[in-house]
């Protein structure tokens, strides 16, 4: 019933979500988030398998479902046979979080390999494209779905540097709003997250001082956190954000306004 739902809190009971990339970091907080809220979690990472398990078995500590799947969201046959071991085990995918990244090469147009763009085209068009057409027929044989993009600032900002990085993320923002025009009738979201810097393992070896110039520059005068992340992507996978599609939100403390 429509005005319902909004009485009884935030909940993904019965659900279940796909986070790639979800063994560390971003991807490792919105996992566990979204299995607090009841969703059955599908924690995925390409080789890190310790990381995995860990991830599943915390987890399984406080009472959420999950399991590990591996592989590699880039390639169609593994797609194909990751999304065969979900729903051999659970059925089909309700919400699907598109977090996996690659590393992130920062340099001058001048120094890049087109091999360098290629691999940010892969991981933010090619593996949205490849996990989209692999769950959704599912998700409109049920009449309802979430998708959700881990996009970035960077975007928003234009970063220096940065253009294969940039230009990849952008292709991820305008695939996810033709997409949630496409699919909208069908009961099929589709929204964006785009984080700020929010350093988390594999930014260790950032220096401090780069640190120190980017924190001055959040107007709420601190670090964000994963878990202001999660929060943003377990909103648009609620049965709440049913309105809301190919919207982006932006997480960084103001210093971005769209």
């Amino acid at each position: 019933m429509h005005g319902t739902h909004s009485l009884v809190g935030l909940r993904l009971d019965g659900k279940v979500a796909w986070v790639t990339g979800s063994s560390r970091g971003l991807g490792k907080a919105i996992a566990v988030l979204l299995a607090q809220l009841g969703a059955k979690v599908v924690v995925n990472c390409y080789s890190n398998l310790v990381l995995g398990h860990a991830v599943v078995d915390e987890i399984r500590s406080f009472g959420g479902e999950a399991i590990l799947v591996a592989g590699d969201v880039m390639d169609a046959e593994e797609v194909q046979r990751m999304a065969q071991e979900i729903e051999e085990h659970w059925g089909g995918v309700d919400v699907l979080v598109t977090n996996a990244t690659p590393p992130q090469p920062m340099k001058w147009i001048a120094d890049y390999d087109w091999s360098e763009y290629q691999s940010m085209y892969e991981a933010f068009v090619k593996s949205p494209f490849l996990l989209a057409q692999r769950l959704l027929p599912g998700m409109k044989a049920s009449r309802w779905g979430r998708i959700v993009q881990i996009t970035s600032e960077v975007f928003h900002e234009g970063v220096p540097e940065f253009s294969a990085y940039v230009a990849a993320k952008g292709a991820q923002v305008g695939w996810s709003r033709s997409m949630a025009n496409e699919l909208a009738a069908e009961g099929i979201t589709v929204n964006c997250v785009a984080p700020g810097w929010i350093p988390v393992e594999r930014h260790e070896s950032v220096p401090q001082d780069a640190k120190d110039a980017y924190v001055k520059t959040i107007p709420v005068g601190h670090w964000g956190t994963p878990l202001d992340v999660a929060w943003a992507v377990a909103w648009f996978a609620s049965p709440q954000s049913g309105f809301l599609t190919g919207q982006t939100l932006v997480v960084n403390g103001g210093r971005t306004m769209h």
